[in-house]
């Protein structure tokens, strides 16, 4: 394996939208830091033939302050010199079961928001902090969505999660600007792509689920991404030169 210049952080590299953008960051030679409940072999596979760094963590983001302080300890052992750029991408989320929030279940409730707002908060927290003397450029990439600027019955906690997840990319853009060798940060809605999270939607009841059908129509009429199709989307994003001007942005936004 060859030293990269370019080092990226991804959350739940281990399936879906993440994975693929994993696997394409390596085909590009970074060193890859893939943080997810489970190790992939297929990653591994495509680091070896890229020739390219892999690392990857067991790691639950259910419980986002052991994650975070685990990722600042870990950044901090590295030489911040040896990078042209390094990134964190914000991907792991869950829309958990579908259902009213009157109906929910606290501990799962309690979950998606962990992992889907406190562990994006953390973990950035971290990565600035320990990469604030780095020479390089730094990026951060929240994965957003729609549903977190049009909300969605039966969709709160994922509705709640994504909505927050703008926001505090919109102060943290502030706070960055005012810094030396700021950050450039991105809460980026990646268009609507057929993943794991889509099926559970498919396959929820229509009593707790009423807009089921709809998604149910986008998979039929081929309305879907790839995750390799979305992963190379985002991914043009991440390289735009105007990346961070708007930091609440969609994948489909113009140059």
């Amino acid at each position: 394996m060859t030293a990269s210049s370019h080092l990226t952080l991804i959350t739940g590299a281990s399936r879906g939208l993440g994975r693929a953008m994993a696997e394409q960051l390596l085909q590009a030679g970074h060193t890859v830091l893939g943080i997810s409940r489970r190790q992939e072999p297929q990653l591994a596979q495509a680091a070896q033939q890229a020739g390219a760094e892999l690392i990857q963590w067991e790691q639950d983001l259910s419980d986002p302050v052991a994650a975070s302080a685990r990722l600042s300890a870990w950044l901090e052992t590295l030489d911040g010199q040896r990078f042209d750029s390094v990134t964190l991408i914000n991907n792991a989320g869950t829309v958990g079961n579908p259902a009213p929030l009157a109906s929910a279940v606290g501990t799962e409730l309690s979950q998606a928001l962990r992992i889907g707002l406190e562990a994006p908060m953390l973990l950035t927290a971290a990565f600035l902090g320990a990469t604030r003397g780095w020479r390089g450029a730094r990026k951060v990439l929240n994965i957003s969505s729609g549903l977190g600027r049009n909300a969605m019955g039966s969709q709160a906690p994922y509705c709640a999660a994504k909505a927050g997840m703008d926001h505090f990319s919109r102060a943290v853009a502030l706070e960055e600007a005012a810094a030396p060798n700021g950050a450039r940060i991105v809460s980026l809605a990646p268009g609507i792509i057929d993943t794991d999270m889509q099926v559970q939607l498919r396959g929820a009841s229509d009593e707790k689920f009423p807009d089921r059908t709809r998604f149910v129509s986008m998979k039929e009429e081929g309305r879907l991404d790839s995750p390799a199709a979305a992963a190379a989307k985002v991914l043009k994003y991440l390289a735009r030169e105007d990346f961070g001007r708007n930091p609440v942005a969609d994948v489909r936004d113009p140059a």
